[in-house]
């Protein structure tokens, strides 16, 4: 993907799951996340803030939580989450579903990887389906499985990964992980809900290292 394709392509992301956000019955707001800790309003507290946390913001909250990146995330997020309501919230997400700026330290790729994981970590325990593109899945795939960031190397070290709805692998390992790309992009980003959809004997390594 050129730059233009990837600005595209998140927006197009963010704009489908906003269509299902403007759906949500008042109660599923409350329903847990497959982010720990993590209701459905946090969640979507969280990606508003993708394109609006200035760099001065970022440093000055990540030294409130003593350097712990992690803190610093899930604090901002809930702090979003109790300033605005549901409706301000999914204005401020459509709003922005074009916007190009970037999270402090974060690369061009990070926010079409996260837009993707976390539809999911909304959608599933939802059960409403979100389904994964291939074409978008395979970029944001081979994006984590490059980085340590994600300790997706790590993860799937040993292991072959090839997707079963497009032509695409990776690794060499004798063992095989088999599955729709959206899903092993789940595993590979530490999501145990991809496991379901995935065959192979290499699966229950993963799983394990899950």
């Amino acid at each position: 993907m050129d730059d233009a394709d990837l600005h595209t392509a998140i927006e197009s992301e963010r704009l489908r799951l906003a269509d299902v956000l403007d759906e949500l019955a008042p109660e599923e707001w409350a329903y847990a996340t497959l982010c720990t800790g993590w209701n459905v309003k946090t969640l979507v507290a969280h990606l508003t803030l993708t394109s609006r946390l200035s760099r001065p913001a970022a440093l000055r909250g990540v030294v409130a939580a003593r350097f712990d990146i992690n803190a610093f995330i899930d604090r901002a997020a809930r702090a979003r989450a109790a300033q605005y309501s549901v409706p301000e919230l999914i204005a401020q997400f459509r709003q922005s579903a074009g916007w190009t700026r970037r999270p402090m330290g974060a690369k061009p790729m990070d926010p079409f990887v996260d837009i993707q994981v976390h539809g999911q970590d909304l959608t599933r325990p939802l059960r409403r389906p979100l389904p994964m593109a291939p074409d978008h899945a395979v970029p944001a795939l081979e994006f984590v499985l490059s980085t340590s960031f994600y300790g997706a190397p790590k993860r799937v070290a040993g292991l072959r990964l090839v997707a079963t709805d497009t032509e695409w692998s990776h690794g060499t390992g004798g063992r095989e992980v088999r599955g729709p790309a959206g899903d092993l992009l789940l595993v590979a980003t530490g999501r145990p809900a991809g496991l379901a959809a995935l065959d192979g004997d290499g699966v229950a390594d993963l799983a394990a290292r899950l």
